[in-house]
């Protein structure tokens, strides 16, 4: 039985997710909660060597089917690994990314269809949904521009512009039929410290930790 809490967090490349965790972390680790931060694809041995593989700038040539797949691969591995013994032991668990990516990318945008990525996604996590979903809205110039200023640039990052505005359109679609009643979108061109800010008060207000 899930004791914990799982708050994850998504948008499109350069919506500053990884900023946000490390802070929410910060923050709620000095008011004593056990924390664990967690990236997707990745995280266990097995999930960063798939990473590997599905990110590489070398392997553009990869197949969607086999995108989807590795992706649930991956999420799987840390589910079982990490996020679920977490959760089990009443751990507050932050992730960069999870079953919504899939639903974004590979249902939406790829078009393998929002019902079939679901039923994967309940397979990979044992129908397992986060309790808070902070989506990190971003116009797609405005985070490529910032992707590009960073030392790595990975195979999604390397998509056409049109696959990032679908992208971005997903999200949004996604998070404003808010199953669960978990999403909350936040203007992510905000400063730093207003997205931060604005984190620890939903936080606060739904009393999940």
């Amino acid at each position: 039985m899930k004791k914990g809490v799982l708050i994850s967090f998504e948008g499109g490349e350069g919506s500053g997710k990884t900023v946000q965790i490390k802070r929410l972390r910060d923050r709620l680790t000095k008011a004593g909660k056990d924390v664990v931060v967690v990236r997707e694809p990745g995280g266990t041995v097995i999930s960063e060597q798939i990473r590997e593989v599905l990110l590489s700038p070398k392997n553009i040539g990869m197949a969607y089917t086999t995108e989807v797949l590795l992706f649930q691969a991956a999420r799987a591995q840390i589910f079982r690994e990490i996020v679920l013994p977490s959760l089990a032991a009443g751990k507050v668990v932050l992730m960069d990314r999870s079953r919504d990516s899939s639903t974004v990318y590979q249902g939406m945008v790829r078009g393998f269809g929002v019902d079939l990525i679901e039923g994967l996604n309940e397979l990979s996590t044992k129908k397992t949904y986060p309790d808070l979903t902070f989506l990190l809205d971003v116009p797609v110039e405005t985070g490529l521009e910032r992707r590009n200023h960073t030392s790595k640039m990975d195979r999604l990052d390397m998509e056409a512009r049109e696959f990032h505005e679908q992208v971005r359109r997903g999200y949004l679609t996604l998070a404003r039929k808010n199953d669960h009643h978990r999403w909350v979108i936040i203007n992510s061109q905000q400063s730093i410290d207003a997205i931060s800010e604005r984190i620890r008060d939903e936080v606060r207000a739904r009393k999940i930790v």
